[in-house]
């Protein structure tokens, strides 16, 4: 991967350091642990049963074996500022004269 300097930072090491908090809560979450950021949310581990289910190709009912997911709930913080207008500045449209 290409070194390109973004505000004196080497994007390669912003990426690595991504994945790196990556690879932190995927284990974390396969050891069963919550994994929660402040001000970001929280991922937690979900038991689901079995349920039922269809094969869209043929149309067939099966059952769906019981697994486990993932699931995300945001912070109040974060969905506040989804939430949130950004203030704009008004501008002045100027009349054209002919």
């Amino acid at each position: 991967m290409p070194f390109v300097e973004k505000d004196g930072v080497r994007i390669h090491y912003e990426v690595e350091t991504v994945e790196i908090l990556l690879e932190l809560i995927k284990q974390s979450l396969t050891s069963g642990d919550d994994v929660m950021t402040s001000g970001f949310g929280k991922f937690c581990v979900k038991n689901k049963k079995k349920r039922k289910g269809r094969n869209p190709a043929t149309g067939k009912g099966l059952i769906l074996a019981p697994r486990k997911g993932v699931k995300f709930k945001w912070s109040g913080k974060l969905k506040e500022k989804l939430n949130t207008k950004p203030k704009t500045k008004k501008r002045r449209v100027k009349s054209i004269k002919k």
